[in-house]
């Protein structure tokens, strides 16, 4: 099956992947090394396969803005991405929706585990609203 996404679309997949990564990098960063966060996440978003691995691989930032003064206006970027990208694959191709949310699970597992110890407070709250905008879809 053949997916067609437009550009507008593989932004919005990109923003919410590598935004969902930024966030937890912005939580996760007191005390722990925010870099590896970052790396450990990132680099799970390039082992994606697929329609979505395609997408991400691409590695344009071009219109992807994901910077804020603080976290919530990362999240005001971030979260309503992810429900987007789902709905957006859902409607196009859902096994394609069904590799978007793993990839991205797996990326911000990857990013908590890169921190020393176990997932602060903030971190494992930022994976529930991470989890609940991807499945509000």
């Amino acid at each position: 099956m053949s997916v067609t996404l437009t550009d507008q679309d593989k932004l919005t997949l990109r923003t919410a992947a590598f935004g969902a990564v930024s966030l937890m990098t912005a939580v996760g960063a007191v005390g722990g090394s925010a870099h590896k966060i970052a790396t450990d996440g990132s680099l799970a978003l390039s082992s994606a396969t697929g329609v979505v691995g395609h997408v991400l691989a691409e590695k344009s930032t071009a219109g992807m803005n994901l910077k804020g003064k603080s976290v919530a206006e990362l999240a005001d970027q971030v979260l309503p991405a992810l429900t987007a990208a789902m709905s957006l694959l859902e409607q196009q191709a859902p096994a394609e929706a069904d590799n978007f949310r793993s990839t991205v699970l797996v990326a911000i597992e990857a990013a908590t585990r890169a921190r020393k110890g176990q997932p602060s407070p903030t971190m494992t709250e930022m994976t529930r609203k991470i989890t609940a905008a991807l499945d509000a879809a």
